[in-house]
């Protein structure tokens, strides 16, 4: 990490606040080298019935059997899009994947509180089913499908991951799934206004929502990572992670620490200068899909 970056981002706190959130977004913003120019990005396609099932494909005309990224924005479960207004977020994902050889997707789903768990993770499932049955049309390989998502996005995989009912045709589909800052035991959780939207009122109910040993026990390859400047809550999420994998698989889970990093940053970076977290997912990719 770039100790003038690192400098930055520490002073914007590890809490997540709007003044942390929007100076994060400016900072990477302007940073952003741009869409290469070959991309073709195909907007808006329908994985669903609900206005909010939707997602953008970025791909090239010369594309075929390429790997498929599969970006999960975060939100805190009630807000977020896979496009911010005046802002390359999260296009530098789908710019991200076509300049590294994939094919790349950001998809939307529906929001709590109209739409409680698990609404996310089938969301999840509907876009892994549409996404195999009409990526090869756009170049990618519908067998080489890798999930990725963030904060909220993460849970939404983990869910997806971690739970197989949600699987469409009796299998997850995917080659792996990458899960940054995520949270994955809600019943131990700090219990906040976006927990509760999401999973209700009843905290009774939130341990059935755990991906912990879901997670543990699936033979889809993972990686975890977690941010320097995360608030603690996130630690302690992927620090649960540990005696978990240990008791289900007796090693560590792959989870990577990302020294500098905020809980936006690492995302938000791609496409940029000071992309820490690219290179990362260019090695998990290439280990699972060759």
């Amino acid at each position: 990490m770039n100790p003038h970056v690192r400098a930055y981002l520490l002073g914007l706190g590890t809490e997540f606040t709007p003044q942390m959130a929007q100076g994060t977004q400016r900072f990477f913003a302007e940073r952003f080298a741009g869409i290469e120019p070959h991309t073709d990005i195909i907007r808006d396609q329908e994985y669903g019935a609900h206005e909010r099932q939707r997602l953008d494909v970025f791909t090239t005309r010369e594309r075929k059997d390429a790997p498929v990224l599969v970006f999960v924005h975060g939100g805190g479960f009630v807000m977020g899009d896979k496009r911010m207004p005046d802002m390359p977020f999260y296009d530098n994902v789908g710019d991200f994947a076509v300049r590294s050889g994939y094919v790349g997707v950001t998809m939307t789903y529906r929001l709590a509180p109209a739409h409680p768990w698990p609404a996310g993770t089938e969301d999840v499932a509907l876009a892994v089913a549409w996404v195999r049955e009409n990526i090869a049309r756009h170049g990618g390989d519908p067998r080489r499908i890798v999930l990725m998502g963030q904060s909220a996005g993460a849970v939404h995989v983990a869910g997806y991951v971690a739970h197989s009912r949600f699987h469409p045709g009796g299998g997850p589909g995917i080659a792996g799934a990458l899960m940054i800052s995520g949270s994955y035991d809600v019943a131990v959780a700090d219990p906040n206004p976006f927990h509760t939207a999401y999973y209700g009122a009843d905290r009774e109910k939130w341990a059935a929502c755990s991906t912990l040993e879901g997670l543990a026990a699936s033979a889809v390859p993972l990686f975890f990572s977690v941010s320097e400047l995360d608030a603690a809550d996130f630690h302690r999420q992927a620090a649960a992670l540990v005696p978990a994998f240990m008791r289900a698989r007796g090693t560590c889970p792959p989870l990577h620490w990302l020294p500098g990093h905020n809980h936006l940053s690492p995302v938000l970076a791609i496409g940029s200068h000071v992309d820490t977290l690219g290179p990362r997912i260019r090695e998990f990719i290439s280990a699972v899909v060759e």
